[in-house]
């Protein structure tokens, strides 16, 4: 038995989930991919598979043996097309997934200047606040705003820091006191996104560690770039991404507040499969939106939200 052959089948069944598909991928019989997995299996002497009429599922043991079989697969899929296209230019349809908000404010002029540099490309955006993983969604990369991810399954690469800010309006502030700490949020008028995983819950962390508060106001929504608007009229308090508040944080037209609390847990990372980040669309995007987004983002620059962030960062080592 060919075990690289082995190997690469048995990823495709389990990537596929189905004998008939991975047959078509290698090309081989769906007999011929059916018997390198039994082969496998007894070489091994355990089962890898769970295999019923409807449904392929991995073993505890089939688990652990494809995330070391994957990596070693797709490392030799990649060193292919390195030395294959290592000088190839950029071309073809490049699929895109990104967050709604996100896409709108920042991924749009990014894809405009990337269009501009690369003429041999052409890009189908989605964009889409489920989250979507780029092999099953068909994806070439998905942008996601996430802590980091642990599916090893996925490259992860991370785009850019991402600053969670309370800010309100100065109006609304004068009229309703600035809060000092997260609890001081019961007495004030939040303006909550309306996302099944947050449950109307606020994250900060504090010198013990994460905190959640529980807020509630006049208006709720799924969509953030409403949440600004209604702040920056001075209905209430929002807990904004800076790449959605960060102009408005630069201009005064809003002011961010419980600095030393901001949750900065999560950041804005590109995800694709490791059979295809080497392909030179993929990887010539993804080193694009790195440098453009970079360490400290545009959005992010201004000298009301520098002086936040160095506040928060001497807070957290008090």
């Amino acid at each position: 038995m060919d075990r690289m052959t082995a190997l690469a089948v048995f990823v495709q069944v389990v990537e596929t989930a189905s004998f008939s598909q991975a047959a078509r991928r290698v090309g081989l019989s769906k007999s011929s991919v059916s018997a390198h997995v039994a082969q496998l299996e007894e070489r091994l002497g355990a089962q890898l598979l769970h295999r019923t009429t409807r449904r392929l599922a991995l073993t505890e043991v089939g688990r652990a043996f494809y995330e070391r079989s994957a990596k070693i697969v797709h490392e030799m899929e990649e060193a292919e097309i390195e030395t294959r296209h290592s000088h190839a230019a950029p071309r073809g349809l490049l699929k895109v997934n990104a967050p709604v908000t996100f896409g709108q404010l920042q991924l749009a002029p990014a894809i405009a200047e990337f269009l501009g540099r690369n003429p041999e490309v052409r890009v189908d955006v989605t964009l889409d606040n489920r989250v979507v993983n780029p092999v099953e969604g068909g994806f070439d990369v998905t942008v996601r705003v996430t802590p980091p991810l642990a599916d090893s399954s996925l490259i992860a690469r991370r785009l850019a820091p991402n600053r969670l800010v309370v800010c309100g309006a100065p109006e609304y502030l004068a009229r309703r006191g600035v809060p000092k700490r997260p609890v001081d949020l019961v007495h004030h008028d939040c303006l909550v996104y309306s996302d099944f995983r947050s449950h109307g819950a606020w994250r900060f962390v504090g010198a013990d560690g994460p905190e959640l508060v529980t807020v509630a106001g006049s208006l709720r929504s799924n969509n953030s770039d409403l949440l600004r608007f209604a702040a920056v009229r001075g209905v209430g308090l929002a807990q904004l991404p800076t790449f959605i508040a960060g102009r408005d944080l630069a201009r005064g037209t809003l002011k961010a507040v419980l600095v030393p609390y901001e949750d900065r847990s999560t950041g804005i990372w590109a995800l694709y499969s490791p059979t295809r980040h080497l392909s030179a669309k993929v990887r010539t995007f993804v080193d694009f939106l790195a440098a453009r987004f970079g360490p400290q983002p545009e959005w992010d620059i201004g000298a009301s939200c520098r002086t936040g962030a160095r506040r928060s960062r001497r807070s957290a080592r008090v």
